[in-house]
Parts: C-alpha cells; structure tokens; sequence
C-alpha cells in the first residue's frame, strides 16, 4: 500500500503573501464621473473664454469706429496751411470730438452691448481723437463664479491725416 502524503494542519500550512484584493466591479464609475465633469468645466471655461474675446473685439470695433468719427470732427475752417508750406494742420476740439462721438453711438445699432457706456471721448492733443466705450459681459452659462458679469473696457484712438 502507498502511503499518500500527510496533509499539513491549518496552522502548519504556508501563508499566501500575495493580498487579497476584493471584487473591483464598478470602481471605474467614480473616475469616469470625475473625468466628465474636468471634460464639462473645460468646455465652459473655453466657452466663456471665446464669449469674452469675441465681446471684447466688437467693443474694440465699435470704439474704433467712434474715434475715427471724433478723428473727423472738425470744420474745413479749422483747418490751417502749415507756415513751412507743408500738409495743412487741423486742431480739434474736446466738445466737438465728444459731440460727433455721442451723435455716432445714438445712430449706431449697438443693442447687442448690454449696459454700454461712453467713458471718455477727447483729444489728447488736439490732433487725435481717443474713445473709450465700456459694457458688461455675461458669460453663455451662468456660473456662480460671475452671476453679475464682467465689465470690459475697449479704448481706441484715431487721427485724420492730411496729404
């Protein structure tokens, strides 16, 4: 008869280094849940971020295109020959750079601007023209970070130049 090895005890039997790792079924929830909401926070931050330059560049045209009318407010008589014969000089006026710029906005459709103001239309020198229009920005998606908006500034100077 063969004698079949004996069986060691429990107490005698080699212990399993290796750690006992529990069912990981539905682990991968939580990181696919969190990497959704990174995924969603980015796409309203780069929504907000274009919203604000896109605003922020049709204030700037819009600016522009006043000082370029405040640039020409001027009269044909307050336009002077150059002693040295050369282009002739204009001298502009702060409350007729400021006139021209106010009746432009009044004329302009500019509803798409939310609260615009005029800060400042003047000339600094007499021969340049700066505008400075300001509005609010709101964000496409209310966010708690900006529940009342931003309000963006845009400044624009012009000059007519004769020759």
């Amino acid at each position: 008869m063969t004698q079949l090895p004996e069986t060691p005890r429990p107490e005698q039997q080699p212990r399993d280094r290796t750690p006992r790792w529990r069912d990981d079924e539905g682990s991968t929830l939580p990181l696919v849940a969190g990497f959704g909401a990174l995924a969603l926070a980015l796409i309203l931050v780069v929504a907000a971020a274009s919203s604000l330059y896109l605003e922020r560049k049709q204030l700037f045209t819009l600016a522009d295109g006043a000082a370029l009318v405040g640039a020409e407010a001027f009269s044909l008589g307050a336009v002077e020959a150059d002693a040295g014969g050369g282009a002739p000089v204009l001298r502009l006026e702060p409350d007729d750079v400021h006139r021209d710029v106010v009746r432009f906005l009044a004329s302009t459709p500019n509803s798409g601007f939310e609260g615009l103001v005029l800060e400042e239309a003047m000339t600094p020198d007499g021969r340049s023209a700066t505008v400075t229009l300001s509005a609010i920005w709101r964000p496409p998606v209310v966010t708690v970070f900006f529940p009342e908006g931003l309000r963006i500034e845009a400044t624009a100077t012009a000059r007519a130049v004769f020759g």
